[in-house]
């Protein structure tokens, strides 16, 4: 298969048959924020040929510092509907659905058990741990991004691993916002930790490089540091 001209970019690190394989893939982005919509635009430029795209919130002014998606002219309209118009904008070959809902344990099953990968860009330590199992009862991966401030983390979570369990303990507290709350959310970290959750997406389409599995990849970007911990 000859490479469309739209990816001529992508070919010296992505072949015809990894470029079809991405066009045939299913995805599905779970909130779609600060990471949710940088990691929307990359996957529909890098060539993602099915993209679920689940948020049931609005816009607010206070999403102009760091959400690309977020535009001064679309404050009040619905997140999940302006990634789809984004997607359409960037690359008409892609199929995106919006979904105008907050997930649930009652409407993750019927989103996901439609896709190949689930990409965590929530901001809520209970909904991580829900959509934790929910991939697990769709026997897909789900790969997870957190920000605060200038630091972030990513990991990637198969089914039968524990996941979240092996961060936030069994014991976490309940009801409990990610710690983004108390010190804010920058675009140059959203962007950061939104390349790297787009990455893993890639390799697990692909089936290659190497995963964040049962690992946590953790970034400071105001000191520079990084560090990759064992999750055991």
């Amino acid at each position: 298969m000859k490479i469309i001209e739209r990816y001529i970019r992508n070919s010296n690190a992505l072949n015809s048959e990894e470029q079809l394989v991405l066009a045939n893939s299913r995805v599905c982005v779970a909130g779609l924020g600060g990471l949710g919509g940088n990691v929307t635009e990359m996957l529909a430029r890098i060539g993602v040929g099915y993209l679920y795209l689940v948020d049931g919130d609005v816009f607010s002014t206070t999403n102009l510092n760091r959400q690309i998606l977020c535009t001064e002219k679309i404050i009040g309209t619905h997140k999940a509907d302006a990634a789809a118009q984004r997607v359409k904008e960037i690359n008409s070959n892609i199929h995106a659905k919006s979904f105008r809902r907050f997930l649930t344990h009652r409407n993750c099953g019927e989103i996901f058990d439609m896709v190949n990968v689930v990409v965590d860009c929530l901001d809520s330590i209970d909904d991580r741990f829900m959509i934790q199992e929910a991939a697990r009862k769709s026997s897909i991966p789900l790969v997870s991004g957190a920000i605060a401030g200038t630091s972030g983390q990513v990991t990637t979570i198969f089914p039968q691993d524990k996941g979240f369990e092996l961060i936030y303990g069994k014991n976490y507290e309940k009801n409990l916002k990610g710690i983004e709350t108390r010190v804010g959310n920058l675009s140059f970290c959203a962007m950061f930790v939104a390349s790297l959750q787009a990455s893993e997406v890639i390799k697990l389409l692909l089936n290659r490089g190497n995963l964040l599995r049962n690992k946590l990849f953790i970034a400071d970007l105001m000191s520079n540091s990084y560090e990759i911990m064992e999750l055991k």
